[in-house]
């Protein structure tokens, strides 16, 4: 290893505290994105900062980069309309993701998603069988 993948070894070990569940396109995520709302108080004449998290539910349709540049999109339709957003792995935006079920998809990117709606934007689930029952 040089040492420019040994600096972004040990900066990924200090950015990631908890570690993310193992997931691929195809999975329904839930992602807790930290929100900073700030706001002008009049009377002390300061800026008042509030964080809070707000969780974004969607497919994962895209796993893309390696190392600290790797990042995640996951795409959702909220009121008819689709909605994409990309979360870095190792943004300190990022709270937490938890996979809520997993998908079964034949390839990498899912891009085909966007051009659907309804039954066909479907993804049927996976399920790991594990054979111990040799009958």
């Amino acid at each position: 290893m040089n040492l420019l993948q040994t600096l972004e070894a040990e900066q990924m070990a200090t950015l990631r505290a908890k570690a993310l569940p193992d997931f691929r396109p195809g999975d329904t995520l839930k992602v807790a994105v930290k929100v900073v709302d700030v706001t002008f108080d009049e009377k002390t004449k300061q800026n008042k900062t509030r964080e809070r998290l707000q969780a974004f539910e969607g497919v994962c349709i895209a796993r893309q980069g390696a190392g600290l540049n790797e990042a995640f999109t996951v795409r959702k339709i909220s009121y008819g309309e689709g909605v994409e957003r990309v979360f870095p792995i190792y943004s300190p935006l990022v709270d937490s993701v938890t996979v809520v079920r997993k998908g079964k998809a034949r390839r990498a990117k899912l891009y085909y998603l966007r051009g659907r709606t309804g039954k066909s934007a479907r993804i049927t689930e996976r399920v790991d069988a594990v054979s111990d029952d040799a009958a």
